[in-house]
């Protein structure tokens, strides 16, 4: 819920998208505010990943509108993405590149040179612990460290809008604290989107809560409100009450 303090980042209207005869994403409507944290939740396949691209503009509606910074993601591509941070699935990098390198090209795409592009590549390193690998090889590294990588080139420019799909996937208990830490270091002032299958992640970070599935928005409140739909106030038996519930429901409508 926006504050008078709080001003939207976001907003996804009527947002549509099929593939053909697929349609993964169903008429869906949010909005973000900065200072939330949304948790971006659903099963597999249920159409969090194509949302995302469409509202970062990777992927182009087939209906609906997204607005970020009052800018329209077709119609002012540039400036929606100037204004996010964006870690896609997999955080897809530069293998051959070495961590400094990599953070170098990144800082040059969004216009960063000279000390201050230094500074930047410094803050981010500290923030996300990578000095003991800023010379190896991307492909080299674990898992774990190629995530570190990927949220480093997202937040490198400071942007007040995070889009991230997964951000603690493949990271050990420390590492997951550490990021998560560093989610809500950075909430006050930003809007953050996170799509997560670990739901206590929603407990430890977010503000905010979304299911969709099939493509189909079910869901939109607190971590509490979302909590109170299981007669367990179990996070997880609310997400699989509210997500069967609707794929049953499917199923009848396209049985009659």
């Amino acid at each position: 819920m926006t504050t008078e303090n709080q001003s939207v980042a976001i907003e996804v209207r009527a947002l549509d998208k099929q593939f053909g005869s697929i349609h993964a994403v169903r008429n869906v409507s949010f909005s973000v505010s900065h200072g939330e944290v949304l948790g971006f939740l659903g099963p597999n396949g249920a159409g969090k990943s194509t949302t995302m691209k469409m509202i970062t503009g990777f992927l182009e509606p087939t209906a609906g509108t997204v607005i970020v910074n009052g800018n329209d993601v077709i119609t002012h591509p540039i400036e929606v993405k100037s204004a996010i941070g964006y870690l896609p699935e997999g955080a897809p990098s530069y293998g051959e590149m070495t961590v400094l390198s990599f953070l170098r090209f990144i800082a040059e795409i969004r216009g960063f040179e000279g000390s201050e592009m230094q500074h930047r590549i410094d803050e981010v390193v500290r923030k996300v612990n990578l000095e003991s690998v800023l010379h190896q090889s991307i492909e080299t590294l674990s898992k774990g460290f190629k995530r570190r990588v990927g949220i480093a080139q997202t937040i490198i420019h400071d942007p007040d809008v995070l889009i991230m799909d997964e951000p603690t996937d493949g990271l050990d208990p420390n590492q997951k604290h550490e990021v998560r830490s560093l989610i809500k270091e950075m909430a006050e002032k930003k809007a953050i989107v996170i799509s997560t299958h670990i739901l206590e992640e929603v407990d430890a970070i977010c503000t905010r809560a979304i299911i969709i599935a099939a493509g189909d928005l079910l869901f939109d409140g607190t971590p509490g409100e979302l909590r109170a739909q299981s007669d367990k106030h179990d996070i997880d038996d609310a997400f699989r009450i509210i997500t069967t519930q609707h794929y049953e429901q499917q199923g009848e409508v396209t049985r009659s």
